[in-house]
C-alpha cells in the first residue's frame, strides 16, 4: 500500500488504524483448531466484517502445511497476514510481518532470546518485516498453553507494578509493540485497570487478548487504553462468524 507515493509498512498501517479507528481488531486463527475450507472463510469473514488484520499462529503446530495456510489465507483478504509464532517453523512466505515476540514477563531465555536467535536468518531470507514485540502472559486463573509451553510463571494480574516496569522495560529496549496475553482459553481476560495503567505508563502500542468472550468487554479493553484487541478462542469455541462484525463494531467504536 502506499500513501504520497511511499510504501506503508504494515506496523505503519497499524498505527494509522489506530490513529484513525481509536483502536485496531485483530482476529487471531490457530491452524490446529480450524480446517482447512473453514479457516479460509473465517479469513474472509473476518476480512468482510471489517477486521484490521489477521494473526495466524499458535502454541503448537500439529499441522504440516503452515506455509501453503498462509498463502490461501492472503489470497482471500486485503487486510494485513501477520504471523502470531509459537515456535521458529512458524514461518511463511506468504505472510505480510510476523510479530517478533520475546517473552519478557518470563525469565526463560528460550523464548526470550534463543528461539529468536533461531528464527531470525529464515525471516531475513524470505524479506518477512518483523514487527518487535514485548510478548507479557498475564495471570488468568488458568494454566494456558503458552504458559505451559513456554515453562514460565504469568506475572499476577493484582501486580500492577510488575507488570508496569516490565512494559517499560520492553520500550526502552526498542520493541514496537507491547503484547497483554491472558492465554487462549483464558477464564479471565487481562484486567482492564492493568491495560489502562500500562498504556498510561509507556509510548509503545498496547495490544490485548485472551479470555474476550464478549463485544462488551472488548469495548472494555479501548475504553481503558488498548491500541489493539484480539479474539480467536472464542470464535473456535461459537464458530458464529456473526460475532466478527459485533466485536469489529464494539472495538471501532
Amino acid at each position: 500500500m502506499t500513501q504520497f507515493g511511499l510504501y506503508l509498512t504494515t506496523l505503519q498501517r497499524l498505527l494509522n488504524i489506530r490513529e484513525q479507528r481509536g483502536a485496531g481488531y485483530l482476529v487471531l486463527i490457530d491452524p490446529d483448531k480450524w480446517q482447512q475450507n473453514k479457516l479460509v472463510e473465517l479469513a474472509s469473514q473476518a476480512n468482510e466484517a471489517g477486521a484490521d488484520a489477521l494473526l495466524i499462529g499458535g502454541s503448537l503446530l500439529l499441522s504440516s502445511s503452515f506455509d501453503n495456510l498462509v498463502g490461501l489465507v492472503k489470497k482471500q483478504v486485503d487486510i494485513p497476514v501477520i504471523i502470531f509464532p509459537g515456535s521458529p517453523t512458524q514461518v511463511s512466505q506468504y505472510a505480510d510481518a510476523i510479530f517478533f515476540l520475546s517473552l519478557i514477563s518470563g525469565r526463560n531465555p528460550t523464548y526470550l532470546i534463543e528461539e529468536q536467535v533461531k528464527a531470525a536468518p529464515v525471516i531475513k531470507a524470505l524479506g518477512v518485516e518483523p514487527i518487535s514485540v514485548g510478548y507479557m502472559l498475564i495471570e488468568s486463573g488458568r494454566i494456558t498453553s503458552a504458559e505451559f509451553m513456554s515453562n514460565t510463571r504469568p506475572i499476577p494480574r493484582d501486580k500492577l507494578d510488575i507488570a508496569k516496569a516490565t512494559a517499560l522495560a520492553a520500550e526502552y529496549l526498542g520493541m514496537d509493540m507491547v503484547y497483554l496475553e491472558a492465554g487462549s482459553g483464558a477464564h479471565n481476560s487481562v484486567p482492564d485497570e492493568m491495560v489502562g495503567a500500562i498504556q498510561d505508563y509507556i509510548e509503545r502500542p498496547v495490544i490485548v487478548g485472551g479470555g474476550i468472550k464478549k463485544p462488551e468487554e472488548a469495548q472494555a479493553k479501548v475504553e481503558s487504553g488498548a491500541a489493539f484487541v484480539v479474539t480467536g478462542n472464542i470464535l473456535e469455541k461459537e464458530h458464529n462468524f456473526t460475532l466478527l462484525k459485533e466485536f469489529a463494531d464494539a472495538i471501532h467504536r
